[in-house]
């Protein structure tokens, strides 16, 4: 009985040229998935090069991954119609010498891919050439030639995918070849990935993009400002400016921004170890409405004198909560809510309920008269304060009776699960 039922024959390798016969006669009719890994070239007499173009028909979902030379070899056999595939991954194994990675063109599945869903291409060379692709929702590009896909190409591409829900481009994006006034709406978006700092913008600068989309874009700093990697239309610059959550870690060997619309964050790493990345990352909020954002939480950021705290900080008229974490001079953000350190009186961020500080070492804590200062100055113009956190991995605790005249509830201990993780770690 377990031979009889051909769904149970519908899955497996193509590691065994008698084996998969056997599959693929026990499997009958039923739609088949389909796993081939070949690391070395594929000899002329290979009885998978004779099995494979009988069973194209039957494809529902293919994992096609080797070596460039294997690679070619197979697909040069894929050339007959795919009716059923929905799902297909193919992968040269090769990201360190991209002109040698396998050709794609129309002849794959006699060029239509129209009834794929998912569509991920690894360490290939393609211009992208289908066109009819109405049932994708996922598609994935990495470790291509450069400028082998132009961003004409990959706009073609996209324009014959108006139903695609995520975007994965992590290779640099072309330069050339986009066309002024084309726009392209991906109206189904949920989730995209770019690479590449100012050529991401002349991508993006061609698409239309929703309200919500979690929109990720990777590039270095020092270099453009968050408004760099962001499309240039004023209808996606609205639609990515809604923030109510902003989180910045400020690490020390890559760049990454994050734009999630109305739930949003933004990242930013930096790819040199002796910028001020600090004050690249407020000076690029700073030119940002972020009138709707409810919490600030930024990592590791470090702010000299010459960083403007304050200028980042005053537009941010809805803050509710800050958190300041593993930060060596936290002063300088104590500062900026300080009413009285400036002439005009302005209360910066005057929703604020919550303030967190986390610290590893109690000796980077701000001193406790700064802190004190500035509670005290902001309740004295109706701006006070429910809640303070200082949190430390040890050492001694500062009195906290000061405080507590001011603020509503004041807790001085031990940091906890949650409060020093890394960017890396929860909220995705």
């Amino acid at each position: 009985m377990f031979t009889l039922r051909s769904s149970l024959w519908a899955n497996f390798y193509c590691a065994d040229a008698d084996k998969t016969r056997v599959y693929l006669e026990r499997s009958k009719s039923s739609p088949i998935n389909l796993q081939i890994n070949r690391k070395n070239d594929l000899l002329p007499h290979d009885p998978l090069l004779q099995i494979i173009p009988l069973a194209t028909g039957r494809l529902k979902s293919l994992r096609l991954i080797g070596s460039p030379e294997s690679l070619a070899n197979i697909t040069a056999h894929l050339t007959h119609p795919a009716p059923l595939l929905e799902d297909l991954l193919i992968d040269g194994d090769c990201e360190f010498y991209p002109e040698s990675n396998p050709v794609l063109t129309t002849s794959l599945f006699n060029g239509d891919l129209s009834s794929l869903r998912r569509l991920h291409l690894q360490s290939v060379r393609t211009e992208l050439p289908w066109r009819n692709m109405a049932n994708l929702t996922s598609f994935s590009l990495r470790y291509t030639s450069p400028g082998e896909a132009t961003a004409r190409h990959l706009l073609d591409f996209l324009e014959g995918a108006p139903h695609l829900r995520e975007i994965e481009l992590p290779t640099p994006t072309p330069w050339s070849s986009a066309q002024d006034g084309r726009l392209v709406s991906l109206a189904y978006l949920k989730k995209a990935e770019f690479f590449g700092g100012e050529a991401t913008s002349v991508l993006l600068s061609h698409l239309l993009i929703p309200v919500g989309v979690r929109l990720t874009t990777w590039g270095g700093l020092p270099g453009p400002l968050i408004e760099n990697h962001l499309p240039r239309s004023v209808d996606d610059l609205r639609n990515l400016s809604d923030f109510t959550k902003i989180h910045f870690y400020v690490g020390s060997w890559h760049s990454l921004l994050r734009f999630s619309g109305p739930n949003g964050r933004v990242r930013m790493f930096s790819t040199n170890p002796y910028a001020n990345t600090t004050c690249l990352v407020l000076g690029s909020l700073a030119r940002y409405d972020t009138s709707k954002t409810k919490r600030l939480r930024i990592v590791h950021g470090n702010p000299l004198s010459s960083d403007s705290p304050y200028q980042a900080l005053l537009p941010m008229k809805g803050l509710r909560i800050l958190t300041i974490v593993r930060s060596n001079n936290p002063i300088f953000f104590i500062r900026a809510l300080d009413p009285s350190a400036d002439p005009s009186g302005v209360v910066v961020c005057p929703k604020l309920e919550e303030l967190v500080l986390v610290s590893r070492m109690a000796k980077k804590m701000c001193d406790v008269e700064s802190l004190v200062g500035m509670v005290a100055a902001r309740a004295s113009r109706g701006a006070k304060l429910k809640s303070i956190r200082v949190l430390t991995d040890g050492g001694p605790k500062f009195n906290a009776l000061e405080l507590e005249k001011y603020v509503l509830h004041v807790e001085c201990g031990s940091t906890v699960a949650g409060d020093d993780r890394d960017s890396s770690e929860g909220e995705d």
